[in-house]
């Protein structure tokens, strides 16, 4: 079991919480605002304060949320029953990953047994090529080490192990294509308030083989640095990712924001998890909700595309 927050019966402040749950403040400001909950106390300073109860509601209302539930559909349950929807849903999902290589993955990563991890994922990469390596391993093996990580049942570094080895795989990987001078140019990012890079690693292991050439800045690029990149780098096309906790309107804004900033020319693709939560079209703006349809976007902005004369 997690021996952190609430093992331990800490109070945490908001930057705590955050690491804790991966919810973001803004996230975390927002839901006190729209739901009153959480509802923090302040300590001497105004600060906000969060109880082990807390950490614990807001970590099965994040599970959930990975499997698609809004939140302000589910934030007014009991724990409980948090709880146990979302066991419920977990053991439900088609696409798990094999109960070996979890098994396997989570008793190395308890062990910190990271050379024996780095031998796994190199070893699966190989037998299944990069782009099935992604979309039938890493993707449900992500979800399944989430879910481990809000049980309690892995610690914070355990899961930063687990990032970390997987980018190193994914960054060999993906370097030992040859680079592509054509087209299209992708460049990969996520907004400011985004931390989670891995899936822009991901999709870059998508588009690597099907020749495109991508530019990754890495997570938390401002709007205006966007732009700029885009111009800088000639980009036919800007990804953004988002992970299942960013706020929707947040997003919706911000997508907006750089499509007007953005050439005319140039395509504005935006994927993840919060993509699920969009009822409604966005001009301009390409949602892609799971990492298989890249490749279909890939391919339908190709056989639209004209090449501009020198």
């Amino acid at each position: 079991m997690n021996m952190s927050a609430e093992s331990q019966g800490l109070v945490l402040n908001i930057s705590a919480v955050e690491r804790e749950t991966g919810l973001s403040k803004d996230v975390l400001r927002m839901w006190e605002r729209r739901y009153g909950f959480p509802k923090p106390g302040r300590d001497g300073n105004g600060e906000r304060q969060y109880t082990t109860t807390d950490i614990g509601k807001l970590r099965a209302i994040k599970r959930l949320m990975d499997v698609g539930l809004r939140p302000g559909k589910i934030i007014g349950l009991p724990l409980a029953d948090l709880n146990t929807m979302a066991d419920a849903r977990t053991a439900m999902r088609p696409d798990r990953v094999a109960p070996d290589v979890e098994h396997d993955v989570l008793r190395m990563l308890r062990t910190h047994d990271a050379p024996a991890l780095q031998h796994l994922l190199a070893n699966l990469m190989m037998r299944q090529g990069l782009q099935r390596f992604v979309l039938d391993t890493i993707a449900p093996l992500n979800r399944a080490i989430g879910d481990a990580w809000m049980r309690g049942d892995l610690q914070i570094f355990e899961e930063h192990l687990y990032t970390e080895q997987l980018q190193v795989a994914l960054r060999a990987a993906i370097n030992a294509f040859p680079r592509q001078p054509g087209a299209p140019r992708v460049l990969l990012t996520t907004f400011p308030s985004e931390q989670h890079g891995i899936g822009l690693l991901m999709v870059e292991a998508m588009m690597v083989p099907e020749g495109a050439h991508c530019v990754s800045l890495g997570p938390q690029t401002p709007i205006e640095d966007i732009r700029r990149a885009s111009l800088a780098h000639k980009a036919h096309i800007v990804a953004l990712s988002f992970s299942a906790a960013f706020p929707l309107r947040q997003a919706i804004d911000g997508l907006a924001t750089l499509r007007r900033q953005l050439p005319p020319g140039v395509t504005l693709w935006a994927g993840g998890e919060m993509t699920r939560r969009v009822r409604k079209t966005m001009p301009g703006i390409v949602l892609i909700p799971d990492l298989a349809s890249t490749i279909n976007a890939l391919r339908s902005w190709r056989s639209h595309w004209v090449p501009q004369p020198a």
